[in-house]
């Protein structure tokens, strides 16, 4: 899908600089990747605390019989 976007040029510069990209769309693309990646890990992080378990399971007995 083609797509017209007004980015700074010296951003796109810079970008392709330090993530040795050799055109704009790969900076935009791996840019966009690390976006995706980034918010599905705040996803994540948001989950801690909620989960409820009990407090009498014993994970160490577990561990001992997958060895």
């Amino acid at each position: 899908m083609a797509t017209n976007l007004a980015i700074s040029d010296s951003l796109l510069e810079k970008a392709k600089e330090i993530g040795g990209h050799k055109t704009k769309k790969a900076v935009v693309t791996e840019a966009l990747e690390e976006y995706i990646q980034r918010r599905k890990q705040q996803k994540i992080l948001d989950l801690f605390g909620t989960i409820e378990y009990h407090e009498d399971f014993d994970y160490k007995a577990q561990r001992k019989i997958q060895q």
